[in-house]
């Protein structure tokens, strides 16, 4: 007796196990599989990504189907399309598979998009069986393991489901995804495409006539006798996470012999680093007067926070290819200032200092490259 039931407990202790696997909500499977990933288990994370998808995509089609039933029944259909109608209907029948579908749909897209259309609301449901976090992390799995075009492809799938990221901001972060890997595998032209995705977010840059007057008034005051201190004095712009796109950029035309463009996007580089590195300046020393770029440089080196965000965002590098471009755009004296402010930084600037104290001695524009 007592073997049986044993034997009847673990099956029921089975079932149990079994019903809580397959009733775990998809994005409990997401997190299960980025602990994966973290560790190191590639393949359990890759298995759990599919899985989350899965589970994602077989939620929202329940949710669709009991939609359709009632959509389906007479009464309903002589309502036409008005989901008002259809939704008192639904409550007045306590139909509550069908509200449950609805309650769900309200809570991830906004109730007024639907504009009182039960079609929209159906397509809307059908949309959200796309899972983008889950896409983009099996192109993570592909990205470790090297193979970087399948990578890409997941990224960009997760960058067309962007809709349904959980957090809207994060399409920022599959953008630069992108534009990393096709740097890295040297195709250029679909790595500038696709920055120009990114560039979208910048209101200064991608703004209409004001903004394009702005950024030409920028360069101007850059360029005139007033050099880096009245330019950081008069403009201040702090859109970070624009900032890494235009390096790329800045960093990339200047490569390719295109020092025009070279010389706006370093600038915008440039400004925005430096705009946060001032901003923090001033926030442990309310009193903080902006003098020279030199004295900024000695000032933000003796911040250990500030040092390691000068190292992470290649500041030096920025103020190096600016003051190049400046040059090789036929403006020598504030190339000849930023260089001048680099190449007394051999211990904090290296590479960049030293380069910046060559230019000073023998200024030259650099050859085109292939690669960068």
């Amino acid at each position: 007796m007592k073997k049986y039931q044993l034997i009847f407990a673990l099956l029921f202790l089975s079932v149990q196990v079994s019903a809580q696997s397959i009733e775990r909500p998809y994005w409990y499977i997401l997190e299960q599989g980025k602990s994966f990933f973290r560790n190191g288990q590639y393949d359990s994370a890759l298995n759990a990504f599919e899985d989350a998808k899965r589970n994602r995509k077989a939620m929202y089609e329940k949710m669709e189907q009991d939609f359709i039933v009632v959509l389906s029944l007479s009464e309903v259909r002589r309502m036409k399309d008005s989901l008002n109608d259809i939704e008192h209907y639904i409550a007045l029948n306590h139909l509550d598979n069908a509200a449950a579908a609805l309650k769900e749909l309200y809570f991830r897209i906004p109730r007024q998009s639907l504009y009182g259309s039960a079609n929209n609301a159906l397509k809307a449901l059908g949309a959200l069986k796309n899972y983008p976090e889950a896409e983009y992390w099996i192109g993570e799995i592909y990205r470790i393991e090297g193979e970087l075009t399948l990578a890409v492809r997941q990224y960009q799938k997760a960058y067309e489901q962007r809709a349904n990221l959980e957090n809207p901001h994060f399409n920022i972060d599959i953008l630069y995804r992108i534009v990393d890997i096709l740097q890295m595998e040297q195709d250029y032209t679909a790595m500038e495409q696709w920055a120009q995705r990114i560039l979208e977010l910048d209101s200064l840059w991608s703004g209409g006539s004001a903004q394009l007057y702005t950024r030409s008034a920028m360069s101007k005051l850059l360029e005139s006798d007033g050099g880096v201190k009245r330019f950081l004095t008069v403009y201040r712009y702090d859109n970070a996470q624009v900032e890494r796109v235009h390096r790329i950029l800045g960093f990339f035309y200047y490569a390719s012999g295109r020092h025009s463009n070279a010389q706006e996007h370093a600038l915008f580089s440039f400004l925005i680093n430096s705009t946060l590195i001032i901003n923090e300046l001033i926030r442990n020393r309310y009193d903080f007067e902006l003098t020279s770029l030199e004295a900024l440089l000695e000032e933000a080196e003796m911040n250990a926070a500030l040092v390691d965000f000068m190292d992470d965002t290649e500041y030096y590098k920025t103020l190096y290819y600016l003051g190049c471009a400046l040059y090789a755009n036929g403006n020598a004296p504030i190339a000849r200032e930023l260089w001048t402010a680099l190449a007394g930084r051999r211990a904090t600037a290296g590479e960049w200092a030293i380069r910046a104290g060559n230019q000073l001695k023998t200024p030259a524009i650099e050859r085109p490259r292939e690669s960068l």
